[in-house]
């Protein structure tokens, strides 16, 4: 890759030009958030049930007694033999933020179609403890554009030649199966209010919208190179999967 170099007073001139286009973004982004919470709330007259660690629970049991709760859609379908590496390396960062989160009355918890003990399981190998339940037994996933039915499902095989294809099949395999099977899955964040015994849906959003929840993205955008995700596969691995750490 080519870059321009400089004297440090162009560099500086140049920052201050980016600074007034950073500061325009904050100023959007300050505006936009106030929008989220501006969008009116769905009641939730639906009944879900969850398996946790502890046994079955309800959407209201989620929030933990508070009253806002997040959930992470995890990547981790009931034929899966390991969690999505993309949804894991975001979750890397929740077990830190969990607990100014509950303190600031939300809760953070994930959500996946995998038996709980699959999911259990792998968050011991993880090391997280943020809690994550299994909505296999509820259409929860369905509902919230999270999981599509095989039946109603485009396959992806015919890609897998394409770039985007071996993207795909490359965290598909290392998820122990196809891209078919892995894609009936995707990634999400929904968030939740209860107010008098009553569950609202109040935001949600998919693919790019995630961006800012994944620690490392936000490191790699202010690097140098930046993401530099030119490449045909997955370059990032679980944590515990790296040579060296």
């Amino acid at each position: 890759m080519t870059h321009t170099t400089g004297t440090r007073q162009e560099w500086l001139a140049a920052r201050l030009e980016l600074l007034e286009a950073e500061k325009e973004l904050t100023r959007r982004s300050d505006a936009l958030a106030l929008r989220r919470r501006q969008l009116p709330w769905v009641r939730i007259d639906k009944e879900y049930r969850f398996d946790g660690a502890d046994g079955p629970l309800s959407l209201a049991d989620l929030f933990g007694g508070r009253s806002q709760l997040m959930v992470y859609h995890f990547m981790f379908g009931p034929d899966y033999t390991a969690g999505c590496p993309s949804c894991s390396a975001i979750a890397d960062g929740f077990n830190d933020s969990v607990v100014h989160l509950a303190n600031h009355d939300v809760t953070l918890a994930a959500v996946s179609r995998a038996p709980i003990e699959a999911l259990l399981g792998y968050e011991r190998r993880m090391g997280w403890s943020f809690p994550w339940v299994s909505s296999r037994r509820s259409d929860f996933n369905y509902d919230f554009n999270v999981a599509t039915a095989a039946h109603d499902h485009e396959p992806t095989e015919a890609g897998v030649s394409e770039p985007a294809g071996d993207f795909v099949a490359a965290l598909a395999t290392s998820c122990g199966t196809d891209a078919s099977t892995y894609t009936l899955d995707s990634p999400g964040l929904s968030t939740f209010a209860l107010e008098d015994g009553v569950v609202y849906h109040t935001y949600s959003t998919y693919t790019r919208g995630l961006d800012v929840l994944w620690p490392m993205y936000q490191w790699l955008d202010r690097a140098p190179n930046g993401r530099n995700d030119s490449q045909t596969g997955p370059w990032w691995r679980r944590h515990d999967e790296y040579a060296t750490h």
